[in-house]
């Protein structure tokens, strides 16, 4: 038996973060402990956690540095207040009934500690690190995070190192509204971005015209004012599919786009090359008279389905909202889109049949009053939790 935790406390060059594992002496934490005492490292020396020179805590733990230890005052840091941190942050756990009493002879511990090199302020070093270990720890023997948790906020949370979030299409946040960028001019699709409200219903969309006029690299400009937005790139891909997945892929779109009309070969190739790099494939329905008879004949299908009305034929051509419902019988897990001249009095009939995006462009993006323009939709879609969303641990 052996669990694992983790925990990140405290904030500036004193922020403590700790990685830890708790086991059986008998087991792999035991021979991993003393492997760590025995197979030493130039600047990451292990040591025990004492709460002062010769007492150790009980279960016995093994302290290992995160950051190489260059010289004697980094060295200070560590057998200092960290080490005096993580001795009594087991200990108190003993005392409080985290750690059972009967099983601190049975069980060793080891925590991996990080202490910045800039860390100055020892009182700090010592309240975080004690935090930190016995946060890690709680969540290390209750088996936390759950995995509803994780799922809970993989899509939602915002890695402060990173800063940015690269956000996915969870189907339990549909429906979305897709926006498409067509009118080739980037200042003006940069002009739409910067009027947009805050909602994480909100996808954008880099359209044929607009990659067209300026090549994939477009995306990349597109972040500069949208770094946290799910981005498709709408190549309509013909030919050469996993060529094209790439050339977006490395201008970091979230999704690319390939015409229905492409050959099986080539929309297998599409969709293989988007999985395999971790974007969503997306295939476009336009002009393919039985899009589930076209999806039945791909190895896999892809994440997303456009039902697509040309701009060209809307006056002539109707929607084809009816298939929807016989798009998801066949393939549940796919997201279904809808396109071509979607306004607010004809979205209500594709959301009713089951659509999991509503596309939209020139009603936003040629408005007056892009923000207004844009809430009409957004405020059919339903509630948009994380703008409410209130942090907590």
């Amino acid at each position: 038996m052996f669990k694992i935790g983790e925990a990140l406390v405290g904030k500036n060059s004193e922020v403590a973060h700790v990685d830890l594992l708790i086991g059986e002496r008998e087991g792999v934490i035991g021979q991993a402990f003393a492997n760590g005492i025995t197979n030493l490292s130039v600047g990451h020396t292990p040591l025990i956690s004492v709460i002062r020179p010769n007492l150790p805590c009980k279960p016995y733990t093994l302290i290992v540095p995160k950051v190489t230890v260059g010289h004697m005052e980094d060295a200070t840091k560590i057998f200092g207040p960290a080490q005096a941190a993580v001795a009594k942050a087991i200990a108190d756990s003993v005392e409080e009934g985290i750690i059972p009493k009967d099983k601190v002879d049975e069980w060793v511990v080891i925590v991996s500690v990080f202490i910045h090199p800039e860390a100055k302020d020892y009182r700090k070093i010592f309240q975080y690190n004690y935090g930190a270990t016995k946060l890690a720890l709680k969540r290390a023997l209750g088996d936390q995070p759950s995995l509803e948790k994780v799922m809970f906020e993989k899509d939602r949370a915002i890695h402060p190192i990173m800063g940015f979030r690269v956000p996915r299409l969870p189907k339990w946040n549909a429906p979305y509204l897709q926006i498409a960028l067509d009118a080739p001019d980037i200042d003006k699709a940069k002009k739409v971005l910067e009027d947009l409200p805050m909602s994480d219903k909100i996808i954008l969309e880099a359209g044929t015209p607009l990659i067209k006029k300026y090549g994939v690299r477009v995306i990349s400009e597109l972040r500069t004012v949208a770094k946290d937005a799910f981005i498709i790139a709408d190549l309509k891909t013909l030919d050469v599919g996993q060529v094209e997945v790439d050339m977006a892929f490395d201008e970091t779109a979230d999704a690319v786009v390939a015409s229905g009309l492409a050959t099986v070969e080539v929309l297998d190739k599409f969709i293989y090359e988007a999985k395999r790099l971790g974007i969503y494939a997306v295939v476009d329905t336009m002009n393919v008279p039985d899009p589930v008879k076209m999806l039945t004949g791909l190895k896999e299908p892809p994440e997303i389905v456009i039902l697509h009305r040309s701009v060209d034929s809307e006056k002539k051509e109707k929607h084809r909202f009816e298939w929807i419902s016989k798009i998801k019988k066949e393939f549940p897990n796919v997201l279904i889109s809808v396109a071509g001249g979607i306004e607010p009095d004809t979205a209500p009939a594709a959301l009713k049949e089951g659509a999991d995006i509503i596309i939209v462009g020139r009603f936003i993006t040629q408005s007056k009053d892009i923000e207004r323009s844009t809430e009409l939709f957004v405020n059919l879609l339903g509630e948009d939790i994380d703008l409410k969303r209130v942090h907590v641990e």
